[in-house]
C-alpha cells in the first residue's frame, strides 16, 4: 500500500520533517559517491546485530562505536526505492504529527523511535551479520503517533503495482492498522524462515518503531495555541 495524501492541512510549516527528508537525500548522494568504499561505511554506520550480541565481536568496539550506528543507520538507504518510500511516507504523515507535537518533540520522537526500532531489530535477529540501514523504524514511530492522534482522517492510497489507480480512500486507522498487521505477520514468518529467503527486511524494527511511537505520545503534552480537530481522538 502506498499513501498519496491525507485530508488534514498542517497549521505550521513542517520544518523538521523537511530537514529530515533533505538530510536523508544528501546522505544518499554521498553513499552513491563512495562506490565500492560504501561497504566500509556500512561496517561503521549500519546496525549489525552480531556486534552487540556476540561478546567476542563486541569487545572490539568502544561504547561510542556501538552507540553511533543507532543514529547513523537511520540516514542510510539501500537504493532509490528504499529512500523514496521512506521519505514519501514521512512527508505524508510527519507534517501533522510535527504540527501536533511541535518541532523539538517531533524530532525527539523521530530519533527515539529509530533507536527503539534498532533495539528491537537486534533482539529479534541476534545472530545476524547483515548491516541494517534505513529510516523505516523512525518513520514507523511517526506512523504510530499518527495512528494515535488522527485515527479517523482519510488517507488516499494505491496498491502497487497499480500506481496510477484505482485510488482508494480509507480511514487512517484502517490504513495504518493493516500496515502494522502486515509487518507483524511478516516478522513472525521471518523468525522461522531464513533471512535471505525473506528479503532481508527488518520487519520487527518496523513493529518496534510503530509501537514505541504510538505509546510514547500518550504522555505527550498538547501544544498551546493549536486548534484541536473534532475527529482527532474519537
Amino acid at each position: 500500500m502506498l499513501p498519496l495524501r491525507d485530508d488534514i492541512p498542517s497549521r505550521t510549516f513542517p520544518v523538521v520533517t523537511l530537514m529530515i527528508v533533505l538530510l536523508n537525500g544528501l546522505v544518499f548522494f554521498y553513499e552513491l559517491s563512495l562506490g565500492r568504499q560504501l561497504e566500509y561505511l556500512l561496517i561503521d554506520w549500519a546496525i549489525v546485530p552480531l556486534r552487540y550480541t556476540n561478546h567476542d565481536v563486541a569487545r572490539h568496539f568502544t561504547i561510542f562505536e556501538q552507540a553511533k550506528p543507532f543514529l547513523t543507520s537511520m540516514f542510510l538507504h539501500g537504493g532509490w526505492l528504499h529512500l523514496i518510500g521512506n521519505m514519501w511516507t514521512l512527508w505524508i504523515f510527519g507534517d501533522n504529527v510535527e504540527d501536533r507535537l511541535g518541532h523539538r518533540r517531533f524530532l525527539g520522537l523521530y530519533l527515539l523511535s529509530g533507536f527503539a526500532a534498532g533495539l528491537v531489530h537486534i533482539f529479534t535477529n541476534v545472530n545476524s551479520e547483515l548491516p541494517t540501514i534505513g529510516a523505516s523504524g523512525a518513520v514507523a514511530g511517526i506512523m504510530g503517533a499518527y495512528f494515535r492522534f488522527f485515527p479517523h482522517t482519510r488517507v488516499e492510497m494505491v496498491i502497487p503495482p497499480l500506481f496510477f489507480g484505482p485510488v482508494f480512500v480509507v480511514p487512517a486507522v484502517i490504513f495504518l492498522g493493516w500496515w502494522i498487521l502486515l509487518q507483524f505477520f511478516n516478522g513472525t514468518v521471518s523468525l522461522v524462515a531464513s533471512r535471505a529467503d525473506f528479503g532481508g527486511v527488518a520487519w520487527w524494527a518496523h513493529v518496534g518503531g510503530f509501537v514505541f511511537g504510538m505509546l510514547v505520545v500518550l504522555f505527550a503534552p498538547r501544544r498551546r495555541n493549536v486548534v484541536r480537530y473534532d475527529y482527532d481522538d474519537r
